[in-house]
């Protein structure tokens, strides 16, 4: 029955076949994360969600939870991020990026576009900061999301926030084109646009972003995720799909397990806290005949049901 051995040693069951799980899609440019919902939503006919949205002219990483998978959406929603960002110098636009409109030029000191100085510039965003978000952006204020406000031209204090930009990367660079191209790895809530026209400030100019793709969102990386056509073409190849989903199973393969009696596995199901004198944290709940469960935490030596499948 068990096949794979999990990293601390317990097996885990991967014949399950089941539509309960995340699939990492990447998303083309083009097209908003909802459209990607929408697509797989027809697929698998389950409900669907995604923990985070990239915006149209983005491209890339974007998990989707499918069926009880969107219960794990609270596990996913803080994972840091990597990109990839084409920055254009020397011209602002009102949305901060290439979709918006032109509202500002201005020149550029060649001089301060050769290698060690860009390197040095991105390098110095490294750390925690304060960062101002873009106007165009679905944080709300007093009950209203910024964009709404942007859209009526209505003015609305933005206040910073903080952000952690663990490592940034120069790729390459094209005087010519006045453009920048860096890889960058950042915690939650850290708004690429906004980190564009900062570092475009420390080059004495303005700028935006022309170009994004998120590369890694937690463990989930771009070499591992599938095009949107490529599971529509494969949608009644069953072993195709199984293997693209990856299970609530395998999403906690580190966490370690408990295994109950079929009167505690009753209780469990059921929403009773059971005593366990255990670590607190997240633990795979198996029954007596090894089939996994679903997920249970414990918290002060009681363990309680998280998701059942």
């Amino acid at each position: 029955m068990f096949k794979n051995v999990s990293k601390k040693g317990v097996p885990i069951d991967t014949e399950r076949k089941s539509m309960d799980g995340i699939i990492v899609v990447n998303k083309p440019q083009g097209c908003t994360s909802h459209d990607i919902v929408y697509k797989i939503k027809k697929v698998f006919n389950e409900k669907v969600g995604h923990t985070g949205t990239l915006d149209p002219m983005a491209e890339g990483v974007l998990p989707i939870l499918v069926g009880k998978g969107t219960l794990m959406s609270k596990y996913l929603i803080n994972h840091d991020k990597k990109y990839v960002v084409k920055l254009q110098l020397g011209i602002k636009t009102d949305t901060a990026d290439s979709e918006g409109k032109v509202i500002e030029e201005k020149d550029i000191n060649i001089d301060l576009l050769n290698k060690e100085n860009i390197t040095n510039v991105l390098r110095s965003f490294i750390g925690k900061q304060n960062q101002i978000p873009p106007i165009y952006s679905a944080i709300k204020v007093n009950g209203k999301k910024l964009y709404e406000y942007a859209r009526k031209g209505q003015e609305v204090e933005l206040k910073p926030r903080e952000i952690e930009i663990y490592d940034i990367n120069l790729i390459d660079y094209s005087i010519k084109e006045k453009q920048i191209e860096f890889e960058v790895f950042c915690g939650k809530g850290t708004y690429i646009r906004s980190l564009c026209e900062d570092i475009a400030n420390k080059f004495e100019t303005v700028g935006y972003m022309k170009e994004l793709k998120r590369i890694q969102v937690g463990d989930f990386r771009i070499e591992d995720s599938i095009i949107i056509e490529e599971l529509q073409k494969n949608v009644d190849n069953k072993d195709y799909i199984d293997g693209k989903v990856i299970s609530i199973e395998n999403l906690f393969e580190n966490s370690n397990l408990v295994s109950l009696e079929d009167k505690k596995l009753e209780l469990f199901i059921n929403g009773v806290k059971l005593t366990y004198h255990l670590e607190d944290g997240i633990y795979r709940v198996y029954d007596k005949k090894e089939k996994f469960i679903g997920i249970g935490i414990v918290e002060n030596n009681l363990l309680k049901r998280d998701i059942v499948l």
